[in-house]
């Protein structure tokens, strides 16, 4: 199901443009600031503020799409642990940072990608740089990892 419609969250990390995947609850994006190599952001759709004001509906899907995003990303990068970050403190709508963790550094496009936070928490003050046009060879590439 493809929504037209976009909440602020998603705007503001690029949607339309970063969009992944949509499912009737959820949207997967590209973190347009990639704190590490596929870092994704998943957005949840319903006008909810807190984890707990989203339907049932909204729960029972969460299960399939956390599923699917987890192979894509083995699939594309083979991350060494992943994590799920809800920290909503500066936007409201309920979402997840998707974090891949890499205990080495890794390549994609001639680029090193760092972990800095390694094996600590994700380290939301350093970034890997990259351009829309490397941004979008990573959704290409996640995309078609997605099954």
């Amino acid at each position: 199901m493809a929504i037209t419609v976009f909440n602020d969250t998603m705007q503001k990390f690029g949607a339309p443009a970063t969009v992944i995947r949509q499912y009737n609850h959820w949207s997967v994006m590209l973190r347009p600031a990639q704190l590490t190599l596929g870092a994704l952001v998943l957005v949840a759709h319903e006008p909810a503020k807190a984890f707990s004001e989203l339907s049932s509906e909204s729960f029972m899907e969460l299960h399939q799409v956390t599923g699917q995003i987890e192979s894509a990303l083995k699939k594309a990068f083979n991350y060494d642990k992943l994590n799920y970050l809800m920290l909503m403190m500066v936007d409201p709508d309920v979402h997840f940072h998707v974090i891949p963790r890499y205990a080495h550094s890794q390549q994609f496009t001639g680029q090193e990608f760092i972990d800095a936070g390694w094996p600590g928490v994700p380290n939301f003050s350093q970034i890997n740089h990259t351009d829309s046009a490397t941004n979008q060879l990573i959704i290409e590439h996640i995309t078609a990892c997605w099954e």
